[in-house]
C-alpha cells in the first residue's frame, strides 16, 4: 500500500490519519478484493470461532466485524472522493470481500 498507493485510505473520526493514497491499487490480490488484509482478518477471526466454539468468541466476532465494515465504509467514501469515476469503476468489477467472478 505505501509502495504502489502511496498513502492510506484510513480516517479515524473524520481526520486524515494517514497521507492520503495517491493511486488506486487495483492489482495484487486487489484484483480478487477491495479489502484484501481485511478478508483475511474476517478469516482469521471466523476460525477463531470455530476452534474455541464459544458464544464468546462469536460475540466478540461480531463486535470487531460491525467496527471493521464502519472503517471500511468510511474508506470507500474517501476513496470515492479521492478518485471519482476510476473508484466506481473498481467497486463494480470487485466485491468488497472476495471476488469470485471474472
Amino acid at each position: 500500500m505505501k509502495r504502489v498507493g502511496k498513502g492510506n485510505p484510513f480516517d479515524a473520526m473524520g481526520h486524515e490519519v494517514a497521507p492520503r493514497t495517491k493511486h488506486l491499487m487495483t492489482d495484487g490480490p486487489y484484483k480478487l478484493s477491495r479489502n484484501p488484509m481485511l478478508s483475511g482478518t474476517y478469516l482469521y477471526y471466523a476460525g477463531i470461532v470455530i476452534a474455541l466454539w464459544s458464544w464468546w468468541a462469536l460475540l466478540v466476532f461480531a463486535v470487531v466485524a460491525g467496527m471493521m465494515m464502519f472503517q471500511v465504509r468510511s474508506e470507500e467514501k474517501r476513496l470515492e472522493e479521492d478518485f471519482g469515476d476510476e473508484y466506481l469503476e473498481y467497486k463494480e468489477r470487485t466485491s468488497r470481500f472476495i471476488t469470485l467472478k471474472k
